[in-house]
């Protein structure tokens, strides 16, 4: 249960729709579940305004399978997991209503639900490698109600391909900026845009990439002013941000 739900009930309390008791009822739930391997934090959206995320590296098949059956069971109606197996898509699948999006490894149990966010987010990427860390980054804000706009490969080694979106650059409310390589994009649209730029270096280059830290260290040196920078291949924690910053 998020914010919007607990003042809904509150609201319909006020108009005389629902009593108090049956306010107190909808609301009484603990603050979180014991699984015995984890507790799902059920207060999170009251908290937070946003529902808590299965991170799946590292959990088993069955252990995602139980907390997402959890978490629906308390009324979260769009789950999102990161970092999902294909292995692990194929046994939550089975008992709940999973959407799998293989190329940025997310899953999300239930229906995306209708942007709530003020404005739109501009997911970009330097090149087409940069993908699947854009898409877990793009499918995080549309869980949280955003509307997403992606600009793939559009990097600096053919920078016409940047200036001919300079529509939805220059419209955006949040820009996330995806690179790696030397992780040139961000300054480039941080450069073009008057709304906020979420850097996320990635992994992706050659062997003095340092598997991204080169993008990490140009990103944080940036130029530009307004662009801030998440960590290497961290879609999921530019996502997060740019929808926060989407529904202030």
């Amino acid at each position: 249960m998020d914010q919007q739900e607990i003042r809904s009930i509150l609201e319909q309390v006020a108009q005389g729709k629902r009593s108090v008791d049956e306010a107190v009822l909808a609301l009484k739930m603990e603050p979180f579940k014991e699984l015995g391997f984890a507790k799902v934090d059920n207060h999170r959206g009251l908290r937070q305004g946003a529902a808590e995320v299965i991170y799946g590296a590292g959990k088993t098949p069955q252990q995602i399978r139980d907390i997402a059956a959890s978490m629906r069971e308390t009324g979260e109606k769009a789950i999102l997991i990161t970092r999902m197996s294909e292995e692990a898509a194929n046994v939550v699948g089975e008992s709940l209503p999973l959407h799998y999006h293989e190329i940025g490894r997310v899953g999300i149990v239930g229906e995306m639900p209708a942007p709530t966010g003020k404005g739109s987010i501009v997911v970009a990427t330097g090149g087409t490698s940069d993908m699947p860390v854009a898409e877990e980054a793009a499918l995080t804000a549309e869980v949280l109600g955003n509307r997403v706009t992606r600009l793939y490969d559009v990097g600096v080694a053919g920078l016409h391909r940047t200036l001919s979106h300079l529509e939805d650059i220059m419209s955006a409310r949040v820009i996330i900026a995806i690179a790696g390589m030397e992780g040139a994009l961000a300054s480039v649209i941080g450069g073009l845009a008057d709304c906020p730029v979420i850097a996320v270096p990635t992994s992706v280059g050659y062997g003095a990439a340092f598997g991204g830290l080169a993008a990490l260290l140009s990103m944080l040196n940036s130029c530009a002013s307004g662009v801030s920078v998440v960590n290497i291949d961290n879609g999921f924690g530019a996502g997060y941000l740019a929808s926060m910053i989407n529904h202030l």
